[in-house]
C-alpha cells in the first residue's frame, strides 16, 4: 500500500462540528482530511437558525457547501465518502519518527479511499427516532421538527402538536406554553411514561391531551409553489382531522458512536461518546465533537465544540515550542552522521545548545508545518476573494 495517504488529522463527519474542527486544524498547519457520507443530518436542515450573520434562508446543505469550499481553499482534503472502519495501528503509544513527527496511529477505510492518520475526530452525530405515523416524516423541516430551541420561534401563536408519550414530550409541551396557547399533546394510543408528579404538573397547563392514534399527515392547502409541501395537519383513528402549523416528535435519538465503541472509547449510559474539556475521548488520540457527545442539536454549539477540538489537536500535534525537557533529553546526535570509529562527524550536534538539541537540528525542523500547506498559505494571502457567505448585504433592501 505504497500509495496510501497519510494525514495528521482525519475527521469523520461533515456537519458543523466536523467542518469547524477540520478548518481549524488545516489553518493551524496540519494535513487534514474530512470524510462525509451523503445525506448527513445537518444537510437535511432546510433553514439554519440562530447563526449570527447567517440568514435563515440558508439551508444546512448550502452552509456545508461553503465550509467545504473553505476547507479545500486552505489546503484540507474532502472525501464525499462513507467511512466503513477505523482501526488503531501499533501499540498504545505512537513511536516518534526521525523528523520529530508522530507515526500514523489509525487507519480509516472508506468505500473509495484508505488513509492513515495520527489523530481521529468523530463528528458522527445522532439519528432522530421518527414517529410511526404514515406520511409524517416527509414533512421534516417543513412542519415536523425535532429541536425545540431551533423551531419554537417559527411556531409562535400557531396551532402546535407535540407527539410522544415520555417525560421529555410532556416537558416540551409545557415549554411550548411560552410561545402559543394552542398546544396538543398527542399520545398516539400509547400509555404515558411520566410519573404522577409530572402528570399533575402537566394537567395544570393549558394543554389538550389526545390519546387517539394518529394515522396520517396531510399537506397544507392552497400553496402554489414548486417547493416541497408543508404540513397541513394530522388525521386520527376516530376519523377526525386537526390542522397544525407544525409540531415536534419526541421519540428520542440514537448516537452514531459505533466506530468509537469499537476503538474502546467510553460511552455514556445513553450511548453518547464521553469526552473531556478538550473533546478528547478515553482513548489517546481520539476526539469527538458535536451531537455525538451530547445531542444538544444546536449548530452553534457544534461549531464551538469543533473549535475547542481543533485547538486541542493542534496543541497535541504541533512541533513547536519544544519544552525544556525535550531539549535537555536530546543530545543532538544523528547516527547517520557518525564517523566509522563511532565518533560524531559534521553532524547535528556540532552546534549544541547547552548540551541539548543541536542548533542546526532546530533550524532544519523550522518551520514545523508541511511545505505544501505553507505554499497554500502563501497563495491564499494573495487572494482578494475567499469562499464563504458574502451576500446579501445587510443593507440590501433599505431605501
Amino acid at each position: 500500500m505504497s500509495d496510501l495517504l497519510e494525514y495528521e488529522v482525519a475527521v469523520v463527519g461533515g456537519g458543523p462540528a466536523g467542518l469547524t474542527t477540520a478548518l481549524y486544524t488545516t489553518r493551524l498547519g496540519h494535513r487534514t482530511v474530512l470524510f462525509e457520507k451523503e445525506g448527513g443530518r445537518h444537510a437535511m436542515v432546510s433553514h439554519v437558525h440562530n447563526m449570527p450573520g447567517v440568514s435563515e434562508n440558508v439551508s444546512g446543505r448550502e452552509l456545508a457547501a461553503h465550509a467545504v469550499a473553505q476547507l479545500e481553499h486552505y489546503g484540507g482534503d474532502f472525501y464525499p465518502d462513507a467511512v466503513e472502519s477505523v482501526t488503531k495501528l501499533g501499540g498504545d503509544e505512537a513511536d516518534g519518527t526521525a523528523d520529530g513527527n508522530v507515526d500514523p496511529r489509525f487507519r480509516l477505510e472508506a468505500a473509495h479511499a484508505t488513509v492513515d492518520a495520527d489523530r481521529v475526530v468523530f463528528a458522527t452525530g445522532f439519528r432522530d427516532r421518527s414517529p410511526e405515523v404514515p406520511e409524517l416524516e416527509r414533512f421534516t423541516g417543513r412542519g415536523l421538527h425535532y429541536c425545540l430551541h431551533c423551531d419554537a420561534y417559527t411556531l409562535g401563536d400557531g396551532s402546535v402538536f407535540v407527539l410522544g408519550h415520555t417525560e421529555s414530550a410532556a416537558h416540551v409541551a409545557m415549554t411550548m406554553c411560552n410561545f402559543t396557547a394552542d398546544i396538543d399533546l398527542l399520545l398516539n394510543d400509547r400509555e404515558p411514561e411520566w410519573d404522577d408528579e409530572i402528570d399533575t404538573q402537566l394537567a395544570a397547563h393549558p394543554i389538550d391531551r389526545i390519546e387517539t392514534a394518529v394515522v396520517s399527515a396531510y399537506d397544507e392547502e392552497s400553496i402554489d409553489t414548486d417547493e416541497p409541501p408543508w404540513l397541513g395537519g394530522l388525521a386520527f383513528a376516530d376519523g377526525t382531522e386537526r390542522d397544525y402549523l407544525g409540531g415536534f416528535a419526541m421519540y428520542g435519538s440514537a448516537y452514531n458512536a459505533e466506530f468509537a465503541a469499537e476503538l474502546g472509547c467510553d460511552l455514556s449510559d445513553d450511548g453518547a461518546i464521553n469526552v473531556d474539556e478538550n473533546r478528547e475521548t478515553s482513548v489517546d488520540g481520539v476526539y469527538a465533537v458535536g451531537d455525538v457527545t451530547h445531542g444538544q442539536n444546536q449548530t452553534t454549539i457544534a461549531i464551538g465544540d469543533g473549535a475547542y477540538a481543533g485547538l486541542a489537536v493542534h496543541k497535541d500535534l504541533r512541533t513547536f515550542p519544544k519544552s525544556l525537557d525535550e531539549l535537555e533529553a536530546s543530545d543532538g546526535t544523528d547516527d547517520s552522521d557518525a564517523d566509522s570509529d563511532g565518533t560524531a562527524g559534521n553532524g547535528a550536534n556540532d552546534d549544541d545548545v547547552d548540551g541539548g538539541i543541536g542548533e542546526s537540528d532546530l533550524e532544519r525542523a523550522v518551520p514545523g508545518s508541511p511545505s505544501d500547506l505553507r505554499a497554500q498559505m502563501r497563495r491564499v494571502r494573495e487572494l482578494e476573494t475567499h469562499p464563504g457567505l458574502r451576500e446579501p448585504s445587510p443593507d440590501r433592501g433599505r431605501e
